[in-house]
């Protein structure tokens, strides 16, 4: 049997990749304790799951941790600004980044997205990079970014307003992802969280997987489609 010997922290983990998170953390025999930070008390209760309510523009210290996992995210028109998206998408996940540090994490997984660039035109893009970017000048043993294209994944259960673009595209998506080039190639968010969760307890350095790699490492075991 494997020992349970890792204490991990999740940001994020209401959302559609963090809820996969979440649940492969829990299930995972070699994970002790679980740390969640949110903004309101979660409705999921496990014996390694520990919440803290925090506000993430004034981080309390961490208790001790091995890895964390930022999942923290929104989307302009949620955010309803430019200032706002970027608070919660590069200020708070990298605020969370410096306190994990600082409570021994040397570890570290990002839910980032196909074009993230600090030079974009693009200003979702160019939030992405960012924060990649700063991530990679923290002095981690290792870093995980996960850049995931358009996820297969209806929001419905988040309680997230429908978002027309997606309803629209999942469906050929579905269709097409195949043909589609591997950075862009759309993906199950189950897949993106479950590729985080494999590659980031033994990587050394930094290590970015797109959606390509993501589709096939996060593949389950009994999955033999391409």
């Amino acid at each position: 049997m494997t020992e349970a010997s890792r204490d991990v922290l999740i940001a994020g983990a209401t959302g559609l990749i963090g809820r996969f998170l979440l649940e492969g953390l829990l299930a995972d025999p070699s994970v002790r304790t679980v740390h969640a930070l949110a903004r309101r008390p979660l409705a999921v209760s496990h014996s390694k799951l520990q919440v803290h309510v925090v506000d993430f523009t004034h981080l309390p210290a961490l208790p001790p941790i091995d890895e964390v996992y930022l999942a923290l995210g929104t989307t302009l028109k949620v955010a309803g600004s430019q200032a706002a998206f970027r608070a919660i998408d590069l200020d708070a996940n990298r605020a969370v980044a410096d306190a994990a540090l600082q409570a021994g994490a040397s570890r570290l997984g990002l839910v980032s997205a196909a074009g993230a660039d600090a030079r974009s035109s693009v200003f979702y893009n160019r939030v992405k990079g960012e924060l990649e970017d700063a991530l990679k000048q923290r002095p981690l043993a290792g870093l995980v970014i996960a850049q995931p294209s358009l996820l297969l994944n209806s929001r419905a259960h988040l309680g997230q307003a429908p978002r027309l673009a997606e309803s629209l595209a999942i469906p050929l998506a579905r269709l097409f992802a195949p043909l589609m080039p591997g950075p862009y190639r759309p993906v199950d968010g189950q897949r993106v969280a479950q590729a985080l969760l494999r590659t980031l307890p033994s990587v050394h350095g930094i290590c970015v997987l797109r959606s390509q790699e993501l589709h096939e490492i996060g593949r389950p075991p009994y999955d033999v489609q391409a």
